[in-house]
């Protein structure tokens, strides 16, 4: 029955990919949407926004991702007044403007409306991934002296600003994110999704960043899941194998298979991640420290495999202690590392359930299987069998 139940979960996880309930209700609500944006482009901001945002000349409204709505007007002076909107319930919602498409060094513009009504917009710049490192009142966008503001029409929130920019601009990098918890003292929580799309202001274009050629969603998504199914699965029970079915006739290619397995998918793991590194320049050194010492304690389990004594060495004590506790610590450390991989990547809540199930199931089955161990080893005679003695 466990093991059914690990397997429809572990299922249902690899089909989300990570989405949550917030984000799949927006996704639903997105899909009609977007099939009549031309009607939602008609509405007149003009009605609720003040000016300059209310009247905008030469409007041009553009969908550019989910329900997000792109309003914008360029002056011959370079004046860009943007007016974003999208579906809301709870949360912020933010726009951020990127050198590169990365993250890392952005500024962004995000507004919300706390319970009791009040609408709060501020600039952010993202020195680093974690929230110590995403400053608020700090950033390079180029704003006027035209305060933003953030207003809430219905289901719709309106995040509104002006920046003055030297030159005219044209192509830009632009991030998009929402999160469905409001900030904490102005520090943002972790958001549900976002994306990075490549907007032209010239001509209105867009180009989705994230699911194109050079976007890495997906490769993040299979780096996760490789991690999950390599540290997180095979290893585990390759070493349930060896410690608790020794007296079965194929528990060592049983042990044997799991755990090449576990390696493989690991490897492949820790190489798509060094990949992404290279290209998105995110820099997480707990996640990424740790991810080498479990590859570096896999390669040493992968060495003892082929450097394994005889059973009747001096030295196979000595190699059994070392190959077990290594191994432990290996595992231990993964699924630190796994743990660590889902909350700096933002995953959703259908992640960290499945994989909150997948431990807890093995550490259950671990937990049984141990008492029973220790059961069977109480019921063994300490003491070999004594025999009577004949008086003749």
């Amino acid at each position: 029955m466990v093991s059914r139940l690990l397997v429809l979960s572990l299922f249902s996880m690899l089909i989300s990919w990570g989405g949550d309930n917030e984000l799949a209700r927006r996704k639903g609500m997105v899909m009609a949407i977007d099939e009549d944006a031309k009607a939602l482009c008609s509405v007149n901001p003009a009605q609720f926004l003040p000016p300059p945002y209310g009247g905008l000349e030469n409007t041009v409204c553009q969908p550019v991702w989910n329900s997000f709505l792109l309003r914008y007007s360029q002056t011959k002076d370079n004046v860009v007044t943007i007016v974003l909107s999208t579906v809301y319930t709870t949360g912020w919602v933010g726009m951020g403007f990127s050198r590169d498409g990365k993250m890392i060094n952005s500024s962004c513009m995000v507004g919300w409306v706390n319970p009791a009504g009040q609408g709060k917009i501020k600039q952010y710049y993202i020195e680093g991934l974690i929230p110590s490192k995403i400053k608020p009142e700090k950033g390079e966008l180029p704003l006027t002296s035209v305060p933003p503001l953030v207003y809430l029409q219905g289901a719709t929130i309106y995040l509104a600003f002006q920046l003055k920019y030297p030159n005219r601009l044209k192509s830009q990098p632009i991030l998009l994110a929402f999160a469905s918890k409001y900030p904490h003292h102005h520090h943002l929580t972790v958001h549900d999704d976002k994306t990075t799309i490549l907007f032209d202001f010239s001509s209105g274009n867009s180009f989705d960043v994230s699911a194109g050629p050079n976007g890495y969603a997906s490769s993040k998504k299979t780096h996760g899941v490789l991690g999950i199914l390599g540290w997180g699965l095979f290893s585990p029970f390759g070493a349930i194998f060896a410690r608790y079915f020794k007296n079965q006739k194929l528990w060592y290619y049983f042990h044997v298979s799991a755990q090449f397995i576990g390696f493989i998918l690991g490897l492949a793991g820790v190489v798509l991640g060094i990949q992404l590194h290279n290209k998105l320049q995110v820099h997480i050194p707990a996640h990424e420290g740790i991810g080498i010492l479990v590859l570096v304690l896999s390669v040493l389990q992968v060495l003892a495999f082929f450097l394994r004594p005889d059973r009747d060495s001096k030295y196979r004590k000595c190699w059994t202690l070392y190959h077990g506790w290594v191994g432990r610590i290996a595992l231990f450390f993964g699924a630190v590392n796994i743990v660590l991989g889902m909350h700096y990547a933002g995953a959703g809540e259908s992640w960290k359930i499945g994989y909150g199930f997948l431990l807890g199931s093995i550490m259950l089955v671990c937990i049984i299987l141990e008492m029973l161990l220790r059961l069977k080893k109480l019921d063994e005679p300490t003491h070999p069998p004594t025999y009577p003695m004949s008086s003749t």
